[in-house]
């Protein structure tokens, strides 16, 4: 066992006398001892829960015959740290969540891995730092939120963003964004549409590294806690067989992860967990690799923001597990990959059946005959720019228009929110990417607010930083190179006129290219907007969007 590096022979006496002070035994000692990462904490209400999933999944450990030692990891809300100084730190918080992993399970040689992430940044650190130790790992996480109820109708934390712009534009009282405020996240779980946390949650099925349901069993549901006992017993099992998480993550599964992303509508900020995932399990891909997945895989959900339905609607209509089983059937998938399981995606998915096929579309009927997510390059993104193109109005899918230029997201904002831009604008928001912002801080307000002041099939927006999984219409982000790192899109001026076609995958800026190459000449060297601190260190180090924002070296 691995676990014998601190615990086996006479001269480990000192380790065992430690293990002691904690409440083991001799018995418990000798067992496989399995580590359980935890990010449970009370800022996150996808966090808040987290305990009771340990618990369950600890009993799990114990049945199959483990024993199982729990340590935590750091989570932040994306939610609430948005638009303001700590968004900026969101992203930065996937790689720490990894290191520490990779700390915990070195200098305490673990058998094995019980991940318990629930959010946006928590799923894939978890994931890559899984892969970085390479053991025996599962994961487990909180569910989904279910949706809120305002005026009879199930709604989510999305439309008290886009209230806001409602609430400025005069078409809501005040009074009425406050019910919407306390009736739109009743409790326990991760935003309860197809956001960036449940989107993850939902790709670690498709990448075997989850069991199935993991992402839609609701959290408050008796099944998330069956689901983590099981989770804990299939640990054992892994530890037993040596399946590691790099025997699961590989090529296949990784392009199963994004047929399945196509398929559901998932959060753009997909296209920056998978590739980073991949660059840590040693599988070359970047943004470019999407686009040839999204031209054969149709889009089959309409999952809020790109729809009515929200993550309790998919799960009753079969879940993921419906969705694999679909694309599968259709030869869109690969059938053979390993899972957690022990067995392979299909055969665990294969008795499923899709229960509502207005939730899960047939693949001869789809939402889209392409995939959800469409990667753009052109003269101001020459290595590509994602759009979650299944939550663009039809209109915004080829757009024209006047750049309107900000150097950060807070100005864009007051500008929106002031009557400063107007229908056919393009609103370009720079230097916030990795490098930029740093740790592009993600930006659900200006396209929420732009959403809510009916401005949604009239304006796009454009950003070497990112947007929300619950953002809609014409946002275009992930721009790379990006600005900071004298990108072409850091050229572009108030006036420039923007050429974005979503069904031929371009997007433009009007200008010749021996202009824009003056332009670059010109530009001032980037300084830091963050000169201390993790993320200084996080901006020296970080990649661009396109391979993930990775730390290269």
């Amino acid at each position: 066992m691995r676990s014998d590096l601190m615990k086996k022979g006479i001269e480990k006496a000192p380790h065992r006398s430690l293990m002691k002070a904690t409440g083991l035994n001799d018995s418990e000692i000798r067992k496989p001892i399995i580590g359980i990462a935890n990010s449970a904490n009370e800022v996150i209400p996808g966090h808040i829960h987290l305990d009771k999933i340990s618990d369950a999944v600890k009993k799990g450990i114990i049945a199959a015959g483990g024993t199982p030692i729990e340590f935590s990891t750091i989570g932040v809300c994306d939610g609430i740290a948005m638009n303001h100084k700590g968004m900026k730190y969101s992203l930065g918080s996937r790689e720490l969540i990894a290191d520490s992993i990779e700390i915990m399970a070195t200098a305490h040689p673990f058998d094995g891995l019980v991940l318990i992430p629930n959010c946006d940044k928590i799923v894939p650190g978890m994931i890559i730092g899984a892969l970085k130790v390479n053991i025996p790992s599962i994961v487990i996480s909180g569910g989904p939120m279910n949706p809120g109820m305002f005026k009879n109708s199930p709604v989510g934390l999305d439309k008290v963003f886009e209230a806001v712009g409602k609430t400025a534009k005069g078409l809501m009282s005040e009074d009425e964004l406050y019910e919407l405020e306390c009736k739109a996240c009743p409790g326990a779980g991760s935003c309860s549409g197809l956001f960036t946390a449940n989107s993850m949650n939902c790709l670690s099925e498709a990448l075997g590294i989850a069991l199935p349901f993991n992402g839609t069993i609701p959290a408050v549901d008796a099944d998330r806690i069956r689901l983590a006992k099981l989770a804990g017993a299939k640990i054992m099992d892994l530890v037993e067989n040596d399946i590691k998480p790099k025997d699961i993550i590989n090529k296949k599964s990784l392009e199963n992860a994004l047929a399945v992303d196509m398929a559901i509508g998932g959060s753009s900020n997909t296209a920056l967990h998978i590739p980073a995932i991949s660059h840590y399990a040693g599988v070359p891909l970047t943004l470019k690799d999407i686009n040839p997945i999204a031209a054969k895989v149709p889009h089959l959900c309409t999952i809020a923001p790109a729809g009515p339905h929200h993550m309790i609607d998919l799960h009753y209509s079969g879940g993921i597990s419906a969705v694999i089983k679909s694309l599968a059937d259709s030869g869109l998938l690969h059938k053979d990959c390993m899972t957690v399981t022990g067995d392979t995606i299909y055969n665990n998915v294969k008795s499923i059946s899709n229960i509502d096929r207005k939730i899960i579309r047939e693949i001869s009927n789809p939402v889209h005959a392409d995939g959800g997510l469409a990667v753009l390059t052109g003269n101001i993104a020459p290595d590509g720019c994602i759009v979650k193109k299944a939550a663009v109005a039809e209109e915004m899918l080829v757009h024209s228009g006047p750049a309107k230029v900000f150097t950060c997201e807070e100005d864009a904002v007051n500008a929106i929110m002031n009557n400063k831009i107007v229908k056919g604008d393009v609103v370009v928001i720079i230097y916030e990417g990795p490098k930029g912002g740093p740790g592009m801080p993600e930006m659900l307000t200006p396209t929420s607010v732009i959403a809510g002041m009916g401005l949604d099939k009239e304006v796009a927006l454009i950003t070497d930083g990112r947007f929300s999984g619950a953002t809609r219409g014409a946002s275009i982000g992930h721009i790379s190179p990006e600005a900071a790192s004298g990108g072409p899109v850091a050229v572009v001026r108030n006036g420039d006129i923007i050429e974005i076609n979503i069904k031929e995958n371009t997007i433009n800026v009007k200008l010749t290219d021996d202009e824009i190459k003056k332009r670059l000449s010109e530009l001032p060297e980037y300084s830091p907007k963050i000169s201390e601190g993790y993320m200084r260190r996080y901006a020296l180090q970080v990649s661009s969007a396109d391979r993930g924002a990775v730390f290269e070296n």
